[in-house]
């Protein structure tokens, strides 16, 4: 019997005075996680109920599409880390062991899992298949924040497929994109399939899941027919007036006007009438470049790093002034640079641009004209831009689960490879497909909970059912109530029993808190009646009459399964 007279769930009245998101605050205050240092929490009995009810709806939906369970440690040589480049990725945790070997904690699994596969797979007979584990991920996170969202430890869902070609791995991705699907719809979630970055996993395509909420660390551009990260969304831009070239560009002075917003006050102008430059040095021949947008717009540092294929840096001044002028006052227009204009800029337009020289700018300039430039696609879209017509909306969301095409970006390096029919060696291409329970459990308590506490989507609950019994130790209400528990157990439903020495006020507000999806209190009343009130958690709605304490289990299970 679950009783709460022995469950460890210590609830609290206050949430901790960092915390910010209302999934940090309710998921303490329910007792459900406890922090034991920065970035790393401890799921207690009844948040671990949850996270692995979280595990089971994942593992069956990915054992239905073929997916083999495995497990693969933590704790891992850093040679396979070294031959595919990632070693140096800081958020890496890096260690040596007693003998001086190097070993790191592993973030992901691809290294590890490619490892195996390359030391086994020797001909195409042997493809395709998929393997997947839940296992602890270490991340050395600079900045940990919103409970368990963001941490240093979590556990993660990792799959990975093994194909003989691209067709292979589309038809693999496409089968993780329908088991991901109904992940999600079995959760209960809110949730959309965007668009995304591979960053640091590489490949050629990639999807996030993302369920939006107030408290999520990613913003989605959103339009009919249209979902992407903002990181690599791109939209067609808001119009801005911009006068027409003048019959050569024209210097002005605008002295210490070093700002976009300076310069649009002083010559009376919108901004988007001002074009931006963004100096960077890129690590390849081309050197110092140029980026340009419209002066109310932004760079986007992952699309553009996407449109070099190489690393850059920002310039400094002392680069900015060697090649072109005083900072604050650079422009395109007989720049001896290499020029990246934004799709965002209208190349009819008139603009005006730093002159490259201290006090003054030009207006009147023309892009294709006044200065040579290869077009790119570098801004970050804003909230009324639009897609296909429709103007696009933008979120924040909880990035929830991730699907990439790896292609041979692993197989390459680690020499995973097979013979085909023709006896030719090939690289094995991979897909990797990754799922974090904990955020999917963060999120359900971010769309799903009022000021009372947390209300789970029933799929998700730590417990189907709590009964409230309001009698003492030894009284007939408690005994209805054990009677009932017994009941309901019987017929496979799962309950807790708050059999507590507490007042009915402290009992209400912890199953509120707690969020069980029904709740049935048995009382003096209910012997009377021969009846238990009962009430629905989402909207703290009453069942009209309760339910019957003889032959309760039908009528509760017929009543908790019409629950969202």
């Amino acid at each position: 019997m679950t009783r709460l007279s022995q469950l460890l769930l210590p609830t609290e009245r206050e949430p901790p005075a960092d915390a910010e998101a209302v999934s940090h605050k309710l998921m303490v205050r329910a007792g459900l996680v406890r922090q034991i240092g920065s970035g790393l929490w401890s799921w207690l009995p009844a948040g671990w109920r949850v996270h692995q009810k979280v595990v089971q709806i994942i593992r069956e939906e990915i054992d239905a599409i073929g997916g083999q369970e495995m497990l693969m440690p933590v704790l891992q040589p850093a040679e396979a880390w070294h031959r595919t480049g990632r070693y140096e990725i800081d958020e890496l945790l890096k260690l040596k062991d007693r003998k001086g070997a190097e070993m790191v904690l592993a973030m992901t699994h691809e290294e590890c899992v490619t490892t195996h596969v390359a030391q086994v797979v020797r001909s195409y007979r042997d493809l395709p298949f998929s393997l997947y584990h839940f296992q602890v991920k270490e991340r050395d996170e600079p900045r940990p924040r919103a409970g368990v969202l963001r941490t240093r430890e979590f556990i993660m869902k990792d799959a990975y497929s093994f194909d003989r070609d691209q067709a292979g791995l589309r038809a693999s991705y496409d089968a993780y994109a329908t088991a991901y699907a109904r992940i999600f719809e079995r959760t209960g979630l809110e949730w959309y399939s965007v668009e995304s970055d591979v960053g640091m996993m590489g490949g050629s395509a990639a999807h996030e899941y993302m369920a939006p909420c107030r408290a999520g660390e990613n913003e989605v551009a959103l339009a009919p027919g249209y979902a992407a990260n903002v990181e690599v969304a791109s939209a067609q831009a808001q119009p801005v007036d911009v006068p027409a070239p003048l019959p050569a560009p024209e210097a002005v002075q605008t002295p210490a006007a070093t700002t976009i917003d300076a310069v649009a006050r002083l010559l009376e102008l919108p901004a988007g009438a001002l074009l931006k430059a963004f100096p960077i040095v890129i690590a390849d021949d081309r050197g110092f470049v140029l980026v340009v947008v419209r002066g109310d717009h932004r760079v986007n540092e992952i699309k553009l790093a996407n449109a070099l294929g190489s690393p850059w840096r920002a310039a400094t001044d002392g680069d900015v002034s060697a090649r072109l002028g005083p900072p604050g006052f650079i422009g395109p227009v007989g720049a001896d640079v290499t020029v990246l204009l934004d799709e965002g800029v209208d190349s009819e337009g008139g603009y005006v641009v730093g002159a490259n020289q201290a006090d003054r700018h030009l207006r009147g300039v023309k892009p294709g004209r006044d200065f040579d430039f290869e077009r790119v696609d570098v801004r970050v879209v804003e909230a009324g831009d639009s897609v296909g017509g429709h103007p696009i909306t933008i979120e924040p969301a909880i990035e929830v689960g991730n699907i990439f095409q790896l292609g041979t970006r692993y197989s390459e390096p680690l020499g995973a490879t097979y013979l085909d029919e023709d006896g030719a060696q090939r690289p094995i291409v991979m897909g990797s497909y990754g799922i974090g329970p904990a955020r999917i459990v963060a999120a359900a308590v971010e769309q799903f909970s009022d000021e009372k506490g947390i209300s789970w989507p029933r799929a998700l609950a730590p417990w189907d059912v709590e009964i409230v019994a309001l009698g003492r130790s030894g009284s007939g209400e408690l005994a209805a109530a054990e009677g009932l528990y017994r009941d309901l157990r019987a017929i496979g439903l799962d309950v807790l029993l708050d059999d507590r020495a507490a007042g009915p006020g402290a009992k209400f507000a912890d199953a509120e808190l707690l969020g069980i999806p029904l709740r049935l209190t048995v009382g003096r009343r209910s012997l009377d009646s021969g009846r238990a009130e009962a009430q629905r958690r989402r909207g703290l709605e009453d069942v009209e009459g309760g339910v019957a304490l003889d032959g309760a289990a039908e009528a509760v299970t017929e009543l908790w399964r019409t629950l969202p």
